[in-house]
């Protein structure tokens, strides 16, 4: 181990805020100037579960011009709903909005320029106790990561602490990593870390150049084929907030993946997969367009959103009819066609060039815009996020209504209880079901070099079939 790159024993330093729920930290500290926290004052781990306890984090933003000339609760009120005015008044009242680092008033009007911070006690998510394992550093500053199903790889969102390259900092001891690769929250298994930022950009162009080879398995709806599998459709960005991709064969990119049956029992295959591209959720979508979508994948499997085609063949549901009828179908009147194309992509290497379908069922844009069968598809889409998000807060509420151990749960952030310092009802704790999807990285290689994991659990019966079809390196 190369100690110099790492800033001593794992979880040392004073913590730079409070985790426990306490005061929030002094005014005009300089975070950069602050030590790491000990990781024993953010983690602890319950019902199987990494937890972080409660902290305050400071946001901050410019005013943006509409906001000008307003009182300060009407901005927040307006301009961020996620939290109520009543919430607002109180923080405003504690202090913990300010304006240019000052406290201030309800009434306060905002002035171009000013510097609106907002102290956030925030309660974290928590992910898979099972841990972030280090497989290997190499002597030329690369970090092989193990990374759980449920743990995002960036801070974003309601996630900062519980993420890898926090817990790479604060558990295993390394002050600075690069992650070159990315892997999606919900996805398990390999990462590989730069200890420097010219490691890292080495290994993102090794990985665009193709000179790193990266092997999946996943564990798919249906029996997939047999023979070995490509398909090379195109795929492109319908939405970027939603994080929504699919096949479009006019606006998309250049996409190659194979696959390979590995086993299976009829209801699910475990397959084998090996992209050759990149694109944001390649394997996701090119499952779902071949009929075999990962099972338990909440976006790409998902007739609600999908119809009950689910997206095979690049199907979209159907636009709502002026009677009024519900949009749970496909559009139908060229399934034949579609059936087609996909059946000769699960039998065929390599994949000859689809017959072409109507325009809307590939998604083309009319006039540069897209057309009313994406907009549909990206409204389904977020309806039913909102609905999970509902959902979510309304079991949030109900637990916190009904906890009779408040003092003791909220002191430690976690159970049903209400946040004594926020009054913020704590979340539900999420299903094993909710933590993962079946997919792994499971294997990169590259020039004189590979570097695997165990198999996940919903995996373990491929373990006898893979070396017949995992990659081999060329002499």
């Amino acid at each position: 181990m190369v100690q110099d790159r790492k800033r001593g024993a794992p979880g040392s330093g004073e913590a730079a805020e409070r985790c426990d729920g306490g005061e929030r930290p002094h005014k005009g500290a300089r975070t950069s100037e602050k030590p790491a926290p000990a990781a024993a004052d953010v983690y602890y781990e319950s019902d199987g579960l990494q937890r972080v306890r409660p902290y305050y984090h400071k946001f901050a933003t410019h005013a943006k011009g509409r906001w000008v000339g307003r009182p300060l609760l009407d901005v927040l009120t307006h301009e961020f709903r996620d939290r109520t005015a009543e919430y607002y008044e109180a923080a405003i009242d504690r202090g913990l909005i300010e304006l240019n680092g000052q406290r201030a008033g309800r009434a306060t009007v905002v002035r171009d320029n000013d510097l609106l911070t907002h102290h956030v006690h925030r309660h974290e998510p928590p992910v898979s106790a099972r841990g972030l394992a280090v497989v290997r550093e190499t002597d030329d500053g690369v970090l092989v990561v193990d990374k759980p199903a449920s743990i995002p790889v960036h801070p974003t969102g309601r996630y900062n602490y519980n993420t890898v390259t926090q817990m790479l900092r604060l558990q295993h001891g390394y002050e600075r990593v690069f992650p070159a690769n990315r892997l999606d929250r919900l996805t398990s298994g390999l990462l590989l870390v730069g200890l420097n930022a010219d490691v890292a950009r080495r290994l993102e162009r090794n990985l665009r150049e193709h000179a790193i080879q990266k092997e999946y398995v996943c564990r798919v709806v249906g029996d997939f084929p047999r023979a070995h599998v490509v398909c090379d459709e195109p795929i492109r960005v319908v939405a970027h907030k939603l994080g929504l991709n699919c096949v479009d064969r006019e606006a998309g990119k250049p996409s190659l993946t194979e696959f390979d049956w590995l086993c299976g029992d009829g209801e699910h295959s475990i397959v084998y997969c090996r992209p050759r591209t990149g694109r944001t959720h390649q394997i996701r979508v090119h499952l779902q367009f071949l009929g075999h979508p990962i099972a338990n994948d909440p976006l790409y499997n998902n007739p609600e959103v999908w119809g009950p085609q689910a997206g095979k063949g690049g199907a979209l549901p159907d636009m709502p009819q002026p009677s009024g009828n519900s949009a749970d179908t496909t559009t139908t009147h060229d399934a034949p066609a579609i059936a087609a194309s996909v059946d000769a992509q699960t039998e065929t290497t390599p994949l000859p060039p689809p017959p072409s379908r109507p325009r809307k069922m590939v998604g083309a844009r009319d006039d540069d815009k897209r057309n009313d069968a994406w907009r549909h598809l990206v409204e389904r889409m977020a309806d039913w996020k909102d609905r999970q998000n509902l959902a979510e807060h309304a079991c949030a509420a109900a637990a916190a209504a009904a906890s009779a151990t408040a003092a003791a749960a909220a002191e430690e952030g976690s159970g049903s209880a209400e946040c004594a310092v926020c009054a913020a009802p704590a979340m539900p704790d999420p299903a094993p079901s909710d933590l993962c999807i079946w997919l792994h990285a499971w294997r990169y290689s590259g020039p004189g070099w590979s570097h695997e994991t165990p198999l996940p659990g919903w995996a373990q019966d491929a373990a006898a079939h893979i070396d017949r079809v995992k990659y081999h390196a060329p002499e």
